[in-house]
Formats: C-alpha cells, sequence, structure tokens
C-alpha cells in the first residue's frame, strides 16, 4: 500500500495543524487511485473523491484563511502557524496534490482504463465513426442549452456561479480582421453528463469523451462570422460559508434559502484553469475575481475529476469493480410486521453496511401503518435523494400520526436537499422543527410511540450514522434498536429539549453534547488515569473522523504518561502527536481507508463500571461536536453486543493490508506485516456478513424440510 510518506506536519511539540492534518489525510485518499490493490473503476471513484474533498476544503477551510487574513488577524493557531504562513503552506501544498491528482488521472487510470476497453478519448482521438455521432449528439443535445455570454463595455464580466465549467473564448470579427480580440464566456450546462458515452453497434470498447471537451471542440458554432482563436476551460471555487444570526432572523428556513442563493456568489477563492491558457486572458480573469496567481490551479486534463465519479456506474465491467455482496438482514428482523414484537424482547446492534439498513426502513414503515403507534419523532441531518425514511414519515403523518422531524438546516453542503424535504413534509402534516438556536442537531434519533394494552411503550433507534440508505451501503456505521425504558425516556427529554424551551435536561444513560459530553468523557479518560497510576491494566480506544479538541489531547497526553495504553483510530484530522517520548510514548494512532468510509464513532475505556464502558455516538472529538452541536453517545451493556464491537475494534489494529499507523513527524506509515498473515478488516467482515447469512438461509431451509411452521420454530 502506498501511504503518504512524502511530507510531514508542521508541528509543535504538542499539536499537529488541522489543515496540513486534512490535507495529509486527502493524500491518502489520493493514494488509494493509485493502489494496485483495488479495481481498476473503484480507483476511479477514489480519485473523485479527492476532487470533492479539495472543492470543499477551498470553499470552507482555504476561504476562513484567506478572510482572517484579510481582517488581520495574526493571532496563532494551537501548533503555532500564524494564518498568512499557514495559508501560504496549504495553497502550495493543495496545488501540488492537484498536480498529483491529474498526473494519477493521464499517467495511470486513463491508460490503464483504456487496454481494459474503458477509453476516455480526447476528440482528435476519435474515429470518424465516432466522430459523426459526436457531432449529431452536439447538435441535438448540447448545441439548444449553450448561452454565449458577451464580454464587452456594454456587457460586464458575467457573474459565474461556484463551481460551474465554464469554457473563456477568444473571438475575431472575420470582417474586422485587424480589430482588438473580443471575449466571450460559455458555461457548460450542468443539466447535461459531464461524461459523453458514445454509441456504438457491436463496439467492444466503451468511449467516452468529457462534455467539456465536446463544447470546446464544437464553440464555434455559436459564434457565426468569428474565428475562435483559443478557448480554455476554467472553473471559480467561492466562499461557502453560511452567514446566519439565528438570534436576529424571524424565519431561519427563509434565511437559510436566501443565503443559499448568495453563497453561490461568495468570494472567489480558487481558479482551476486550462495550462495553456494565454497569459492576458488568465491576468484578465484574475483581476476580474480579484485573486492573484497564488489562487491559480493550472489543469493539464478535464477539469474537475469528481465527474469520474459516474464512470463505474456507466460501464458493465464487473471485474473492475469490487465483487458485489448483499448486506446481512438478521433473520428475525426480516419479518417486517413483527418488528416491535423482536425489538420489545431484547435489543439488537446492526453494524452498517455489513448489515442491512432495511431493517431501520421497515420499523418506520411499521409504524407507519400501525394503528397502535400514536407518535414518531425523528432527527434528520443528511438523507437520500429519495428518501425512504422522509417517504415513511409522510405516510405516518396522513396517517394521523403525530410525526415530528427535527431537520437541521445547516447541515453543510446538504442545506438545499434538507429545505426541499422540509417544505415536503410540511405540506402533509409532519411538524417540523429546527434545533435549538446556535447548534446543529448531529445526533441520530428516531424515537416511536405505541399502545399495547392499556400502556404506552417506547421504542427507540440510536445511530452513529445518518438516515440515508444510500450512505449506509458504503459508511461503516452502528445502530441500536431498543426499548429499554431508560433510554427511551432519555430521548423523550432530548426531544422535548429539542422542540421546547428546556435548556438542560437530565439524561440517565445518554450522553448528550453540548450538555455534558466533554466533561464526561474528560472525566472517563481521568478515572482510566486514575486507574493506571494504582497500577491496573489501563487502556483507552477511540475511533472517531477527526480528534484536535485541545482539552481532551491534553487529557490524553496525561493518561499516556500514567502509564495508560491509549489506541486511536482515527481517519482523517489528527491534531494529537503520537509517540512523543515523555509526552505520548503509549499512544498509536492508525487509520484505515477502504472500500468503505469508516464513520463510525466508539468510545471504550477499560477500567470503567459495566455498562458504562463501551460507548456508540455521533460525536467526533472536535470542539464544535462538543459545544457547537447536539450529539447523541449511548452506552452499550456488557452483552454480546459489546464483544462484537470489541473485536472489530482490535481488528483495526490487526489490518496490515490497509491501515497505517501515524508517526510523531506526521508522516503515515503503512501497518508493519510483523511476521503475521494478511488481514484486511473491511473484507473480514464482509466475508462474516455472507457467511451468516448462509447459514440463515440453510436454517431456515432446513426448517421449511422438516415441515415446522414459524410458530412452531418460535414454540420450540
Amino acid at each position: 500500500m502506498s501511504v503518504t510518506s512524502r511530507k510531514t506536519l508542521s508541528a509543535s511539540p504538542k499539536f499537529f495543524n488541522r489543515e496540513l492534518s486534512w490535507l495529509a489525510f486527502n493524500e491518502r485518499v489520493l493514494d488509494q487511485a493509485f493502489s494496485p490493490q483495488y479495481p481498476l473503476l473503484e480507483r476511479t471513484r477514489f480519485l473523485s473523491f479527492v476532487s470533492s474533498n479539495l472543492d470543499q476544503f477551498y470553499e470552507i477551510r482555504v476561504a476562513g484563511l484567506m478572510q482572517k487574513v484579510d481582517a488581520g488577524i495574526t493571532r496563532p493557531s494551537l501548533d503555532g502557524s500564524a494564518p498568512q504562513g499557514l495559508l501560504d503552506e496549504v495553497r502550495q501544498r493543495a496545488q501540488a496534490m492537484s498536480q498529483r491528482e491529474y498526473a494519477c488521472w493521464r499517467d495511470s487510470l486513463q491508460p490503464a482504463l483504456a487496454k481494459s476497453g474503458v477509453k476516455c478519448k480526447s476528440i482528435d482521438q476519435l474515429n470518424q465513426t465516432e466522430f459523426t455521432w459526436l457531432r449529431a449528439y452536439f447538435r441535438r443535445e448540447v448545441f439548444p442549452v449553450l448561452t454565449p455570454l458577451a464580454i464587452d463595455p456594454t456587457h460586464p464580466f458575467p457573474l459565474i456561479l461556484n463551481k460551474s465549467l465554464n469554457l473563456f473564448v477568444s473571438l475575431r470579427n472575420l470582417r474586422r480582421k485587424k480589430a482588438k480580440p473580443l471575449r466571450a464566456v460559455v458555461q457548460v450546462p450542468r443539466i447535461l453528463p459531464r461524461l459523453v458515452k458514445i454509441e456504438q453497434d457491436g463496439g467492444k470498447d466503451d468511449v467516452f469523451v468529457f462534455l467539456s471537451e465536446v463544447v470546446r471542440h464544437f464553440v464555434s458554432d455559436l459564434f457565426s462570422g468569428h474565428e475562435v482563436l483559443g478557448a480554455w476551460a476554467f472553473r471559480i471555487t467561492r466562499n461557502s460559508h453560511l452567514y446566519v444570526d439565528e438570534e436576529e432572523v424571524e424565519n431561519l428556513l427563509l434565511s437559510i434559502e436566501e443565503e443559499l442563493h448568495n453563497q453561490r456568489r461568495g468570494a472567489a477563492v480558487r481558479l482551476e484553469i486550462d495550462e495553456q491558457v494565454d497569459t492576458e486572458v488568465l491576468n484578465y480573469l484574475l483581476e476580474s475575481i480579484h485573486l492573484t496567481d497564488a489562487d491559480v490551479v493550472r489543469i493539464n486534463g478535464p477539469i474537475n475529476l469528481y465527474r469520474l465519479m459516474s464512470l463505474p456506474d456507466m460501464v458493465d465491467r464487473p471485474e473492475l469493480k469490487f465483487t458485489p455482496f448483499e448486506a446481512r438482514v438478521p433473520a428475525v428482523l426480516s419479518q417486517r410486521g413483527k418488528l416491535f414484537r423482536e425489538i420489545g424482547k431484547k435489543d439488537f446492534l446492526l453494524h452498517h453496511p455489513y448489515d442491512s439498513f432495511t431493517p431501520m426502513v421497515d420499523l418506520l414503515r411499521q409504524a407507519a401503518e400501525d394503528p397502535d403507534v400514536f407518535a414518531i419523532k425523528l432527527t434528520i441531518y443528511r438523507t437520500s435523494g429519495d428518501s425512504p425514511v422522509v417517504k415513511a414519515l409522510m405516510d405516518a403523518a396522513q396517517n394521523g400520526k403525530q410525526v415530528t422531524a427535527m431537520v437541521e438546516l445547516k447541515a453543510r453542503f446538504d442545506e438545499e436537499a434538507n429545505i426541499i424535504w422540509s417544505r415536503k413534509m410540511e405540506e402533509v402534516g409532519v411538524h417540523v422543527v429546527y434545533g435549538l438556536s446556535g447548534l446543529k442537531t448531529h445526533c441520530k434519533c428516531c424515537l416511536i410511540v405505541r399502545r399495547e394494552g392499556s400502556k404506552l411503550k417506547r421504542y427507540a433507534h440510536l445511530g452513529t450514522g445518518n438516515y440515508n440508505p444510500s450512505t449506509a451501503k458504503s459508511y461503516t456505521d452502528y445502530s441500536l434498536f431498543t426499548s429499554d425504558t431508560a433510554f427511551t425516556a432519555d430521548l423523550a427529554n432530548l426531544f422535548n429539549a429539542l422542540t421546547g424551551y428546556t435548556r438542560k435536561p437530565n439524561f440517565k444513560k445518554i450522553l448528550v453534547a453540548p450538555f455534558n459530553l466533554h466533561d464526561e468523557m474528560i472525566r472517563l479518560i481521568k478515572e482510566e488515569t486514575a486507574a493506571a497510576k494504582k497500577g491496573k491494566n489501563a487502556r483507552i480506544v477511540l475511533k472517531v473522523n477527526s480528534l484536535i479538541d485541545p482539552d481532551a489531547i491534553q487529557s490524553l497526553y496525561e493518561a499516556s504518561q500514567a502509564g495508560v495504553k491509549v489506541d486511536l483510530i482515527v481517519r482523517g484530522i489528527c491534531g494529537l502527536v503520537p509517540g512523543v517520548k515523555g509526552l505520548s510514548e503509549k499512544i498509536n494512532v492508525c487509520s484505515l481507508l477502504g472500500r468503505f468510509l469508516e464513520h463510525s464513532r466508539i468510545y471504550h475505556f477499560q477500567n470503567a463500571p459495566l455498562g458504562k464502558r463501551t460507548y456508540l455516538g455521533s460525536a467526533d472529538w472536535m470542539p464544535r461536536n462538543f459545544f457547537r452541536r447536539v450529539e447523541v453517545v449511548f452506552p452499550l451493556e456488557p452483552t454480546e453486543m459489546e464483544k462484537e464491537v470489541l473485536e472489530t475494534i482490535d481488528g483495526y489494529f490487526r489490518d496490515n493490508e490497509f491501515a497505517c499507523e501515524l508517526r510523531s513527524r506526521g508522516n503515515y506509515v503503512a501497518a508493519p506485516k510483523r511476521g503475521r498473515k494478511p488481514f484486511a478488516l473491511q473484507q473480514h467482515l464482509v466475508e462474516q456478513s455472507v457467511e451468516a447469512t448462509n447459514r440463515e438461509v440453510e436454517t431456515l431451509r432446513l426448517g421449511r424440510a422438516s415441515g415446522k411452521s414459524e410458530n412452531q420454530s418460535e414454540r420450540d
């Protein structure tokens, strides 16, 4: 496995810089695109992730640094980096990453795909048949939706929307050949596929052309009577922060809608442009969008490789993709109409994507149809575009149930989708609320109230991931189904706090940010530290996406110095410096990037009381999660569920195929083999899921063969 060891992070003795740590993470994503361990088309997905991640990094993090510099802020961050120096280093590293990203496409993936029959061609590489088809496609599908925008004294430089792909065209009027060249901008239509598949009769190869290349080649059709002197693709990235004062606005939904409209027109932070661009044109663009040469990323290839994300779905080449598998649905939860009965008997813990998300969707559908269900409450941070979760809530409301959806309108990059869903739900009678002022609601919770006999009984779902069936197929997350009265009472209190005016609710089992999560996590670290000082074997295990909270990091340092073994699984940003003598000698940080995106959060404290030893939840260890978001962390009882989670945790440190380890200089190295057999955790869990499914199918088959009915089997 290739790992990012080329550059190290700028580190103080105690902290890595947040921005540079993120760039190191994205470098490791890029490493996966180079890695022969993955099928070719899956490597293109990793490459598209790199591009998308960089977009968001510029939109938020680089934009924030530029604002600090413009405001004259000089206060250094925790690692000692001043804003201007950090901005310079971030620009340099991000641009170098972009160059490596495109080298991966040009020199590695594109040639390898071509050898396998998936050819992304330039127009001059097309044969006559292919070119003829493409010409007809342009006239039929593309030309009608193009709008050339002239630039002259009466037509100033147009407003270029965030991340839209455009062509800057230089022209000469054939009747005035000695006149100064004319200028125009043509936007590449977002409504059309960015990869055009050329239809062929009987062709063995799949042939594609990037839409931007098509528009560039035929752009002269838009300018009759003019000669095209040059056409260069470019793309502007803009500041995408939302600026909404929740204390002052009267209608949060309308205010965010307005701000999203403004967001597309935020200040420019990056210009991506064809590296062959004319110098005069480049200078004109920079002047028009108020950037400098330091903000330019020169591209040798098709701008915005995120568009490669669609390529694997456009070709039928199973040998170039991951072997598909069907996520397991535990047999006891596969009987949709009996979910309340089964959850009422015992708790269930599912591990996605190895276990299917279907039981959660089925639970909501059953609740929507069940005449004994009175109320449903659920949080929505992100969901899918055709969300069956939201559909079930709407069906429930139409069936007369009291349905409350706590929708987070400020879920970054999903604000627009959540607004659309909010309006649809309100139309059918769902009570939509937007949470507490100044806080994002990031927790994943559902509460269902059902009448059973003369009493009301509550059922709950708590998770580490979003209510999104699509991402549940590719993100690793946990789902707990329970009717435990302490859990359900806690969730009732939480929802009352989110929808009412309770400022500090009481909780029996769950930990909730910003109320008590940070203090309890620090307390648990300190108790483990105290145990080590008494001579006990002490261990802390954390699995998070990001770790940058300074108080938590300091507490972990103190634990390490006291003899606590601290094992950290940090997917992305890590501000903690491991392996420093006298500071963090007993701290080990590993990271795993693979087929699935590691998203679950796990917190384990070896010497904590039973039932308070292992927690799952939605919170990373960042100040925003502890103090500016509503997060829920829930404990596991010392049952088979906890045992399975801890076994999985140990698997991360056994993985010597896809895991890597963070060193004190900020570089990542491949997890050492140490003479062990190759072990890949995610593949191991896939195989376990398949085996469990096969066992359950075989058990069902044998049951049917024996002539036993389902009810008989249950009595037995």
